[in-house]
C-alpha cells in the first residue's frame, strides 16, 4: 500500500476519552487496515502478542476523593464544684468506659455510657428515670452489678452496686452519685483538645475538653450527579493515605441536603464533570471502615474512595487494547489461530459493553471464550 493510500483509523467516542486513547493507541500498534471485512495487514517493525478471551464480571468504579477522621464530635461540661483541676487528659488520649475522664480536688470524674449527660444527683430518694437506667448499665457492664436489673428506679441493690464500684476506683462510699462524679458519653472518647488549665477553679457548667468518638471514618463531599450511585449499607474500597493500601469500608450516611463545594469525584474512565464557576452541587457521605485499624493513627488525612459505577457477571472480556476501531463505525478484535509462523488472524466485528480500568466486555458471532486476540507487545 503506498504512502498517499495509507488507511485512515477512527477512534469512536463510546466509552469516552480513555476508550478513543486506548483504542487508538491498540490500532496504531497492531497496524490493522481499519475498513470494514477488509484483512489487517501488520505494519513492519511493530512487535505484537496475543492476550485470551476470558469469561469474568467486570465493574467500572468512580474515585472520589474524602478525609480520614473520627465520627462525632462532643464537648465535655464540667459539673463538679471544687478548688483546682488536678489532672486533666492530653489531646489524642482515649477515654473508655470505668476510666478516669479528669480530676477534682483529687477526685476522679469516671467516663460511663450513655446517651442522656447526667443533669441531677442519683440516689434512692429521686423520681425514676433513664438516667437511672443508663447507671445500672454501666454498673453491670463493669462487673458490679450482679443482682443488678437495668430499671428506671434507684433501688437499694442499685446503691449496693454503687458502693462497690466507688470502692473498687477508691471514691467516697457513699452508694449514691453526685452530680459531676461521672460523665456520660455515647461511646469511648478521643480527646482532641483540653479548655481547662490544671490548676484553675473548676466552674460548674464550663467546659472542660472536647472528644471525638473512636470510631474513624471517612467523609466525603459527593457531587449530586453521582449521588444516585450510592446507598447506606454499599460496600466501597478505600484507598489510605499512603495511595497504595486499601481497605473495605461501608456507605454509613448519605445526606439529604445539597450544598456548594469545589471538589467532586473523578469517573476512572473519562474527566470529572465541570461545573460553572468552579463550584458544583454535592452531598455529603459518611463511609465506615470495616477494618477500624487499618486508619492507624491518621486524622484529617486524604484519602480516597472507590464506588462501583456498574457491574455484570460472567462476560467475554479482552483487553482494551485489543480493540480495533473500524472506518465505518464500531470496533474489532483481531482472532489469532494457531501459533508462530503458521498462525492466522481473522478481524471479526464486536459490540463493547461495559469498561473497566484494563478489560471491555465484549460480543459478537465467532468470539468465545479461550480464544486468543491480538494485542500490542509489552
Amino acid at each position: 500500500m503506498t504512502a498517499d493510500r495509507a488507511p485512515r483509523r477512527r477512534a469512536a467516542v463510546v466509552g469516552g476519552p480513555l476508550l478513543a486513547a486506548a483504542v487508538t493507541a491498540a490500532a496504531l500498534a497492531g497496524g490493522y487496515t481499519l475498513y470494514p471485512r477488509q484483512r489487517a495487514a501488520a505494519v513492519p517493525g511493530i512487535s505484537t502478542s496475543t492476550a485470551t478471551v476470558v469469561r469474568t464480571d467486570l465493574s467500572s468504579t468512580i474515585q472520589v476523593a474524602g478525609a480520614l477522621g473520627y465520627r462525632g464530635s462532643f464537648g465535655v461540661v464540667n459539673e463538679s464544684a471544687g478548688t483546682a483541676y488536678t489532672a486533666l487528659p492530653a489531646a489524642g488520649a482515649i477515654v473508655r468506659r470505668g476510666q478516669r475522664l479528669y480530676e477534682v480536688d483529687g477526685t476522679q470524674v469516671t467516663l460511663f455510657y450513655g446517651a442522656r449527660p447526667a443533669w441531677r444527683p442519683l440516689s434512692e430518694w429521686v423520681p425514676p428515670g433513664p438516667d437511672v437506667a443508663q447507671l445500672d448499665r454501666n454498673l453491670i457492664a463493669l462487673g458490679f452489678g450482679k443482682y443488678l436489673a437495668v430499671s428506671d428506679y434507684y433501688t437499694a441493690v442499685t446503691s449496693y452496686a454503687v458502693g462497690r464500684w466507688q470502692q473498687a476506683v477508691g471514691l467516697p462510699v457513699t452508694g449514691t452519685v453526685p452530680l459531676g462524679q461521672v460523665v456520660f458519653a455515647p461511646g469511648a472518647l478521643r480527646v482532641t483538645g483540653v479548655a481547662a488549665v490544671l490548676g484553675s477553679p473548676p466552674q460548674p457548667g464550663a467546659q472542660v475538653l472536647t472528644a471525638t468518638s473512636t470510631a474513624p471514618v471517612v467523609t466525603v463531599q459527593l457531587p449530586v450527579t453521582q449521588e444516585y450511585l450510592v446507598r447506606p449499607g454499599q460496600p466501597v474500597t478505600v484507598t489510605l493515605p499512603d495511595g497504595v493500601t486499601t481497605t473495605p469500608g461501608t456507605v454509613a450516611a448519605v445526606s439529604s441536603v445539597a450544598t456548594a463545594s469545589s471538589g467532586g469525584g473523578q469517573d476512572s474512565g473519562g474527566p470529572p464533570p465541570q461545573a460553572s464557576g468552579g463550584t458544583q452541587e454535592s452531598v455529603a457521605m459518611t463511609v465506615r471502615l470495616n477494618r477500624p485499624l487499618a486508619a492507624g493513627d491518621f486524622d484529617q488525612a486524604p484519602v480516597s474512595v472507590s464506588i462501583v459505577a456498574a457491574h455484570v457477571n460472567a462476560v467475554l472480556a479482552v483487553p482494551v487494547s485489543a480493540l480495533v476501531a473500524l472506518a465505518g463505525g464500531g470496533f474489532a478484535v483481531q482472532l489469532v489461530h494457531g501459533t508462530g509462523t503458521a498462525a492466522t488472524r481473522q478481524l471479526i466485528a464486536v459490540r463493547t459493553g461495559l469498561f473497566s480500568s484494563t478489560l471491555v466486555q465484549v460480543s459478537g458471532a465467532g468470539i468465545a471464550a479461550g480464544q486468543q486476540v491480538e494485542v500490542p507487545a509489552q
